[in-house]
């Protein structure tokens, strides 16, 4: 676990921190009084947030969700859709792009296609077009991707989210950091998820984390780990799933990462095989043809039977470059990720989030 702030620290950083400090703590009392709008909702709305700019396992966890309620209530995603070259509310079909709705909606939408995928930079008018629709299909649970800032919405059940390896009470804010907001957020929070966790983190790390944190007795705490699936195909049709035990210490591997937080990709590619080569881009990054171009070059320098990896979020880019090489697709792989709650906590969590959306539809039916 690291404690380590960021290193950017020019002689500015500091004073530049103290004054978004100052302007980010006026927004939050501004809501607290009052004085900006919160809109509240008549159905369950979980949002599920960090206090951190970058990823802190987020997606997975609103994946977590999906599979939770999906079975047994109406779900639907509602995004800002970030990068997106669309404009205003978006609501997605099975053949959405990234370049039309964003890179982790179109992940989540090609997933799971049966539930609601919507985008919208102003979520409180997503929400009015998402309670629009007919009954047949309207939400009876929203999951709020990446909105634990945007406080025009109340939700029902807020989720915040911190990375093991930079825990948001060791952070600092912007720009010394990467903090957006002061840590005194985190109260705003019922659910605190300490995600990408060392697997072999023992209960008395467990305790250590907890009391960093000052959390209140009221919110609930979790740990979680990433878990790592099965290679599934870029291109499905032409190139089948592979399992991971499949890759061998003499396998070449040339790993494209243009995600927050490359690290953890990089370290398990390596626990399968000594032979891995990353090729790092900025998080969301449009593939161009001179990265196409880089990508050939450095594939040449490899075995002939290396295989390309790639990350679920990449994966929904490649699709839509133009420039990516179709002699390549039967050897370009995404590898997707999971999170599995640590200390047999599952239950719990699951146990929570339930519970919380059947008394609200059950108040919901009352009202009607």
């Amino acid at each position: 676990m690291s404690s380590k702030t960021s290193s950017r620290q020019h002689p500015v950083a500091w004073p530049l921190a103290l004054c978004y400090g100052v302007g980010v703590r006026l927004r939050n009392l501004c809501f607290a009084l009052g004085i900006l709008p919160s809109e509240s909702y008549p159905i369950a709305v979980i949002c599920v947030g960090n206090l951190s700019a970058g990823g802190s396992g987020k997606t997975p966890l609103v994946e977590y969700l999906i599979r939770l309620l999906s079975p047994r209530y109406r779900v639907a995603v509602l995004s800002r859709g970030y990068k997106r070259k669309t404009k205003g509310y978006v609501v997605a079909d099975e053949s959405s792009t990234a370049r039309e709705i964003g890179d982790e909606p179109c992940q989540m939408k090609r997933k799971y296609p049966t539930i609601t995928v919507a985008v919208d930079a102003n979520r409180r008018r997503g929400m009015r077009r998402l309670l629009a629709m007919p009954d047949e299909v309207r939400p009876q649970v929203v999951l709020l991707d990446d909105a634990f800032q945007h406080r025009y919405i109340h939700p029902s059940l807020a989720l915040l989210t911190t990375d093991y390896n930079r825990l948001f009470c060791h952070d600092h804010l912007l720009p010394v950091g990467t903090l957006r907001e002061p840590r005194s957020g985190v109260r705003r929070a019922d659910i605190v998820i300490v995600n990408k966790c060392d697997p072999t983190l023992k209960p008395i790390d467990y305790r250590i984390i907890e009391d960093e944190m000052h959390l209140n007795m009221s919110q609930s705490r979790f740990f979680t780990a990433v878990t790592y699936h099965r290679l599934e195909g870029v291109w499905p049709e032409e190139c089948a799933p592979r399992e991971l035990s499949t890759l061998t210490s003499e396998t070449d591997v040339l790993l494209l990462a243009g995600i927050a937080d490359p690290t953890p990709l990089i370290n398990e590619m390596r626990r399968r095989t000594e032979r891995v080569t990353p090729m790092i881009f900025s998080d969301h990054h449009a593939f161009t043809r001179n990265d196409m171009t880089k990508m050939r070059a450095t594939l040449a320098k490899l075995s002939p039977d290396a295989v390309i990896v790639c990350t679920e979020k990449d994966a929904t880019r490649l699709r839509i470059t133009p420039y990516y090489p179709s002699d390549l697709h039967a050897r370009t792989y995404a590898l997707p990720i999971a999170i599995h709650f640590m200390f047999d906590t599952a239950a719990r969590f699951d146990e929570i989030i339930l519970r919380h959306v059947d008394t609200i539809e059950k108040s919901h039916i009352l009202r009607r």
